[in-house]
């Protein structure tokens, strides 16, 4: 009994304490080496924010999207660049992640009366959810971001259209360019450092804002023309009240210190020791012949010259195949019906050719380890962690130039005409890349002295974009420019205009993303995918005829 009676007391002191133990985790629940979120200093989360947003851009606009607007192309590892066989593999938990995090700079910012952060935020806040919803279409938005509040209605959003978020988006920059109005000094708990785009000054924001709902104007143009005509007049007819990004000085871009694989250039070498995502990556025929066509001195600085060029000559002897002074020598049956590209200089692989990128040009290494030395890499400056070029672009005075000139085309009210805003879209590229001192020369020549067709616009503004080809992208969906076309090996003969769902959210959260799918257009090149297809049309360009039929 004595024994017994031991037992149980020991037993209930250990239930007492562990009892205790978990009343205390339930009451408290902190984390002692972190800061909670009631009192953190928004400047220690805004860092977080503005890298991450610059990562997951430049991503897209260097890697997947790159390859749907012809800019690269990849010759291992390619289905998804080159083919747009992508199926649910695209993920917008990154872009909420951000939008959480910065979701809290802007309440603890409105906690502690910081106009400047609440500015930031909700550019911010806009230039994240008009990613998610140009890339995937409806979108949760209105109770995203709400789940600690639990309740059906927070941990299973409903999706917004289209036209909902974008409104919001152009609201949130009316109050954004407001809140950013004040000379630096009349604002409070600025850190110059933990503001990696601008080093806090809000006057660069506040034009940052205001180019960026120009953007969004242009990009409802379309659907709701009298909208966006009205917001881009008011925007440019009033520059004290609504200043915009003119020169390249006031571009939004992110520079890659370089000193870990999380803050350095992506497909860089250095940290890459195999070279293999540098490497994989090609320029794409669309682009190195549209540069060339031009005289474009852009070419240089974004690809090397090809190794060994090709040389196919008719009076050499049969079965020839040899290498003299680094050029590759062939005779014509050594080649066959097998297309080659016998450019001295710059060669490019075609869009979607093959199921086999790296065999183009006769190279003697296909494979995943190819090293063709037939066809352009990437320039040397794209093997470096970090460079002075090495940016994320999130919007530039190119852009806000080449949206101008679409509206003076449009007939708007923008201050110039289509033609001096083309130019200086054009002057504001080449200065970007190193080559300003080429423009007189370069804006007098061949496909590129204006026009006056949208055309013309939208193909410097596709060129402008290089390492952003995000934009490219949103542009061609709603103007069909440039008019590329798929290759044989694609997903399907037309271009992809949207993400598909990914099926964790179909799974968890399906009657709201039922509706969702519910408002895609099905066409036909949709086929086996079903609606949440990326060849399915969301709102901003159902009834368009934009980019296909």
């Amino acid at each position: 009994m004595i024994i017994k009676n031991k037992k149980i007391v020991a037993f209930a002191v250990l239930l007492c304490s562990l009892l205790l133990a978990c009343e205390d985790l339930t009451e408290t629940n902190v984390n002692p080496n972190g800061v909670q979120p009631q009192v953190v200093n928004p400047n220690l989360v805004l860092p977080s924010v503005l890298t991450e947003t610059g990562k997951v851009y430049v991503n897209l606009g260097y890697q997947d999207i790159a390859g749907v607007m012809q800019h690269t192309q990849k010759d291992a590892w390619s289905n998804g660049h080159n083919d747009y066989d992508w199926g649910g593999s695209q993920d917008w938990g990154p872009y909420y992640s951000i939008l959480r995090n910065n979701a809290l700079v802007y309440d603890r910012a409105v906690d502690l009366k910081l106009e400047f952060h609440q500015g930031v935020a909700l550019v911010m806040k806009s230039y994240v959810f008009g990613l998610i919803t140009d890339l995937w279409g409806d979108a949760p938005y209105t109770n995203a971001l709400k789940g600690e509040l639990l309740g059906e209605e927070n941990i299973k959003p409903s999706f917004d259209s289209q036209e909902v978020i974008y409104n919001g988006i152009l609201a949130d920059l009316e109050t954004a360019n407001t809140l950013l109005s004040k000379d630096e000094a009349e604002y409070t708990g600025i850190v110059k450092n933990t503001d990696v785009y601008f080093q806090g000054d809000p006057a660069k924001w506040r034009k940052f804002a205001n180019s960026l709902m120009m953007r969004y104007f242009m990009r409802i143009s379309v659907k709701k023309p009298d909208v966006a005509k009205a917001g881009i007049e008011k925007i440019v007819n009033n520059p004290s009240q609504y200043p915009i990004i003119t020169s390249q000085g006031d571009d939004v871009t992110m520079s890659f210190p370089g000193s870990s694989n999380d803050n350095a250039w992506p497909a860089n070498t250095v940290l890459d020791a195999s070279g293999s995502n540098y490497r994989r990556i090609k320029m794409a025929a669309t682009l190195v012949e549209s540069l060339q066509a031009k005289s474009d001195p852009r070419l240089a600085v974004w690809a090397n010259k090809v190794q060994i060029p090709l040389v196919v000559d008719a009076t050499l002897p049969p079965d020839t195949d040899e290498i003299i002074d680094g050029v590759r020598y062939l005779s014509p049956d050594k080649v066959g019906d097998t297309p080659v590209d016998t450019d001295p200089e710059y060669v490019g692989i075609p869009t979607s050719f093959s199921a086999l990128p790296s065999a183009y040009n006769l190279n003697p290494t296909p494979g995943q380890t190819s090293q063709n030395p037939h066809v352009s890499f990437l320039n040397d400056i794209y093997k470096a962690a970090t460079g002075p070029l090495l940016k994320a672009r999130l919007l530039s005075a190119a852009e806000v130039n080449f949206i101008l000139a679409e509206a003076a085309l449009k007939g708007w009210s923008v201050g110039e005409n289509a033609e001096t805003y083309y130019k200086q879209g054009v002057k504001a590229s080449l200065t970007t890349w190193g080559v300003g001192s080429t423009y007189d020369t370069y804006i007098a020549g061949p496909g590129v002295a204006y026009n006056g067709t949208l055309e013309q616009i939208m193909e410097q503004k596709w060129i402008a974009s290089w390492t952003s080809a995000a934009e490219a992208w949103f542009d061609y969906r709603r103007t069909g420019f440039p008019a590329l076309q798929a290759g044989p090996a694609a997903k399907r003969s037309v271009l992809p205009v949207r993400f598909y769902y990914m099926q964790r959210e179909i799974t968890l959260n399906g009657d709201n993303a039922e509706q969702a799918l519910n408002n895609l257009e099905v066409t036909g090149y949709t086929q086996a995918d079903g609606k949440n297809s990326a060849w399915s049309k969301p709102w901003l360009i159902q009834g368009t005829g934009k980019p296909w039929e």
